[in-house]
This record gives structure tokens, sequence and C-alpha cells, in this order.
């Protein structure tokens, strides 16, 4: 198997045994569509490549935004070789092959652009095998990566690449390019003959999320079942699309980036008690296949970092919702999550508990080491009694009020306050509550306690 494409001839006629995607593949900077942020005049990227200057770049963005085509109209424009490697199929004895070829193109003034799809998919071994020869000069790296570089790249790789972040295309944009692929003679479907309103070509736009690769698929398949209108002519209606579309084609990963960015808005929506935005983004992650369970967990960990003793009721009814999704099943158990995030959404909010556990984490940190005081230990020996463990301790029972006026944190934690329930929900409850309980103990000690200092 050939790991290596050379740049198409631009002026080749079009193989129409290709997909449409691959023929409609822009040849130049003027044909591409979209990342004006990247080669817009005067933009960074433009800049680079009119001067000649691109060094090793990495394209960070979604499916179908061109970062193959764009980085082989680099090569075109630089007049530089360029080999395409495939980070699936290929090894560290291919790689090492092709730096060699490319450090004796380089002494024969052959300048060689390596274009690795997917580079994120490379182990460390194989990355760190392009990295001499980056830093010699003897190839440009172009990588292309649907993940987050700063997770996915080597840091000492990384760190000699310029990172360019490619964004979807927008519906207009998508729009476009399928008007002209219909128009287009010579590459496209031109000779077809085939007519479609706007609104179907935004129908397909809309439904391949800025994906302009999965619109010419979908363009390319519904122009098949094209057939005549009133008019004689072959028309690609609604019916056809949607039947060729089936369901929308949404763009999730479930280990990758994406993944975490729509669990972390789902999270600051119901946060923000937004009950709509909460809907959407679960919608968004159930509708494109994520394991309900693992959204059942998030959830749960929203009513106890988010919630809290506000909503006492928001954790059982979390909890409920896991197993009814457990218990039922998808898609019927969709509903019981719908139900809990919107309940969550609109329950009163405390963070309370959170930041007191985060506080105590940081003193066991400091104090692991700290004896528990000796009234508080449990005197089961005569030994024991014979040491004091037990001696002073208050059963809180047996007295007025229920409460002792009995130190029970370490000695260099006493006072230390952690908890500090807000008024929201039942906190306010649980704050008149630990009033109270601070009253009775100045009573029993003879002395007074400021009150609980009100959050602000």
């Amino acid at each position: 198997m050939n790991l290596f494409q050379p740049v198409p001839n631009a002026g080749s006629a079009a193989d129409t045994t290709r997909p449409l995607a691959d023929r409609m593949r822009p040849r130049t900077l003027d044909e591409y569509a979209g990342q004006e942020h990247l080669i817009g005049p005067g933009k960074p990227l433009r800049t680079q490549v009119d001067r000649d200057d691109t060094g090793s770049l990495i394209f960070w963005g979604p499916p179908g935004t061109g970062k193959t085509t764009l980085a082989k109209i680099i090569a075109n424009m630089t007049k530089a070789e360029f080999i395409e490697f495939s980070a699936v199929l290929a090894g560290i004895k291919e790689i090492k092959q092709v730096m060699a070829d490319a450090e004796r193109a380089r002494q024969y003034g052959t300048r060689t652009i390596v274009f690795i799809d997917e580079i994120h998919r490379f182990n460390k071994a194989q990355q760190d095998a392009f990295l001499p020869h980056v830093e010699k000069g003897n190839i440009r790296l172009i990588g292309a990566t649907t993940e987050n570089p700063s997770f996915e790249i080597n840091s000492a790789l990384l760190s000699r690449c310029r990172v360019y972040v490619l964004k979807p295309l927008t519906e207009d944009q998508i729009v476009n390019l399928l008007r002209r692929a219909l128009t287009d003679r010579e590459r496209g479907l031109g000779d077809k003959n085939l007519t479609a309103s706007d609104d179907v070509l935004r129908k397909i736009a809309s439904y391949t999320s800025g994906d302009a690769r999965s619109a010419y698929n979908v363009l390319e398949v519904a122009a098949g079942l094209a057939q005549k209108n009133a008019k004689g002519e072959l028309e690609i209606t609604d019916d056809i699309v949607r039947d060729v579309l089936q369901k929308r084609i949404l763009l999730y990963d479930k280990t990758g980036e994406e993944h975490y960015n729509l669990i972390s808005a789902l999270h600051k929506s119901v946060r923000n008690s937004d009950p709509d935005a909460a809907l959407y983004w679960l919608g968004r992650m159930l509708e494109a296949g994520e394991d309900p369970l693992y959204v059942a967990r998030r959830v749960v960990r929203m009513a106890v970092e988010d919630i809290g003793l506000a909503d006492p009721n928001a954790l059982a009814l979390c909890m409920a919702a896991r197993d009814a999704v457990d218990f039922i099943g998808m898609p019927e158990g969709n509903l019981a999550l719908a139900q809990a995030v919107v309940y969550l959404s609109v329950a009163p909010k405390s963070n309370a508990l959170y930041t007191a556990y985060g506080e105590v984490q940081q003193d066991v940190e400091q104090t692991a080491a700290d004896s528990v005081p000796l009234h508080l230990r449990n005197a089961s020996t005569s030994l024991m009694k014979g040491l004091g463990y037990g001696r002073g301790y208050q059963y809180a029972h047996d007295l007025e009020g229920k409460v002792a006026d009995m130190q029970c944190l370490p000695d260099n934690l006493s006072g230390r306050v952690y908890y500090r329930p807000t008024n929201e929900g039942i906190e306010k409850r649980i704050r008149e509550r630990m009033e109270e309980v601070k009253r009775q103990r100045s009573r029993a000690g003879g002395g007074s306690v400021p009150p609980l200092k009100k959050e602000s």
C-alpha cells in the first residue's frame, strides 16, 4: 500500500469515479471556503504563505473544515513536495524512510511538506521520530487533528509548530459550496442539470453540523435519487434529502474534547438556573449517543456540588433518575434525565458543602497526624480508661437542649468553621438551627458566641 500521494495536477480533468467531496476540493485559496480569520488578507496564516515562511503547523478543527485541503494548497503555493501520512497506517519504519528521502531531497534544493492526518493518533515514539527532522529543517510538518493538541501532541513537537484553529463552516458557506457543486460541469454535478431549492440545500447544510465533506456526500447520494418534476427537470426535493439524511449528523466524540465541552455546558447551565439551556445540552449529548449512565453520574454530582442542602431532595431525585435510566433504558430514560436537570436548574443553589469539604481537605492534609482529643476517644478497655480515654465526655442526650459545651475538633483547629449555610432553600432553616445550637452551647459554657457570618 502506498502511504503517500502527490498533489494532484490542478489543470487535470476531474475523474468522475472519485467522490464528489474529493472532486470539489478547492485548488486555490480563492476557491477555499471559510477560515477568513486565518487566510483573509493580512491574516496570520495568509501572511506566512505569501512570504513562503509557514514553518511547521498544526491545524486543529472539527471534521470537514478543510484541514487537508489547506495543507495541499500551501504545498502548491510554496512549490513543495507534498507527502501525506495516515496516522492509522504509518509506523516508525515508514516514517524513517520518508525522513531519509526528505533529507536527500533537501540537498538538491527540494522542500518537503509532510502532512499527517489525525496526528493525535500517533504515539509518543512516532511523534518523536519527526522531531529532529523538523529541527534541522529537512521537512515542514503540517498536522491535522480534531483533538486539543495541548493534550494529544508531545510538548517538544508542539513547541516547534504554530497551532491554527479552524472553525466549522457556517450554513451559508456550505449552501454556497453545494450550489457550486450543482453547477460545476468540470468537477461537480453540472452535467446532470439538477435543480434544488435553497431551502433543500440549507436543510443539508443544517444537518451536517458544519462538515463540508458530509454535505457533499449527502448531495451526491441525493443527486442519484433525483426525480423529474412537473417541468421535466431533475429535482432534489425535500423528501429525497430527508430520506438520505435519516438522522442528523451530530458532531460528537465520546472520548474527545467535545465530550468535555458539552458536559461542561450542561453543568454550567444548571448552575446558572437556566432549564432551557440545560435541556438543550442534555439533548445534544444523548442524541449523539452519549452513555446515559455517564450523564446520570454527572447529574448526581451537580446535585451535591451546586444544590447541596439548599434542597436535599435534589440528590434523591437524581439518584431516582439514574435508577430509571438503568431500569428502563433508552430512549425512554431520557425523560428521567430531563426531569432531573430541569429540577436542578430551578432548585435553590448552594455550594456551601462543596466549599466546606474543600477547606476540610486542605486542613486534613496539614493535620493528618494530629491526635483525636482524649474525651472523644472510645475507652473500650480499663487501660484506655486509665490513660484518660473518654474522660470529660458529655453525653448530649442527658443535657438540656441536647447540646454540650464540648470541643470536638483537634486543639489546633479549635473554633474552625467549615460549613457556612446560605439563606437559600432549606439551608436557611439549617442556618437558623445552627444559630440556636451556638446559643445553647454558649449558655452551657456560660459565655457568648457570635452569630454565624452570613454569606454576602
